[in-house]
């Protein structure tokens, strides 16, 4: 399960691996002080991206939607969070207030799709040697 939240809000037991994924550290957090087992920037929006964006719900889709380029342009910067969540939960991080339009949500929902994409399919041709 890929899981997302707030770098504030306290350690859940079912958070599993944490990773904090923004570019910037957490504004008022002790790198000491907050739980986590990883921080990737790479896997973070560009800072190109994250300023255009600037957290304004109205520039949502067209953010999600570059960073879904970015993510594809670049698999060696979250290939490891794939590798992860396949094995277990994985908490994803963020600094930002807004919990519905952030990073780490575009990230999990992306990743979501990426472990449907590898995991053993159920297409028409894994039953073609099955009689009907």
């Amino acid at each position: 399960m890929i899981l997302y939240k707030r770098a504030y809000d306290p350690v859940g037991a079912d958070d599993g691996y944490r990773v904090l994924v923004d570019r910037l550290w957490p504004r008022g957090i002790r790198k000491e002080d907050l739980a986590l087992h990883e921080w990737l920037k790479e896997a973070a929006p560009s800072n190109e991206l994250r300023r255009r964006f600037h957290h304004d719900p109205t520039r949502f889709e067209a953010f999600r939607s570059a960073y879904h380029a970015e993510l594809t342009a670049h698999p060696e910067h979250w290939w490891k969070l794939l590798e992860i969540a396949g094995k277990g939960n994985l908490t994803l991080l963020y600094g930002a207030r807004d919990t519905e339009h952030n990073n780490a949500r575009v990230l999990a929902e992306f990743l979501e799709d990426e472990l449907e994409r590898v995991q053993p399919g159920s297409s028409p041709t894994c039953y073609a040697d099955r009689d009907a």
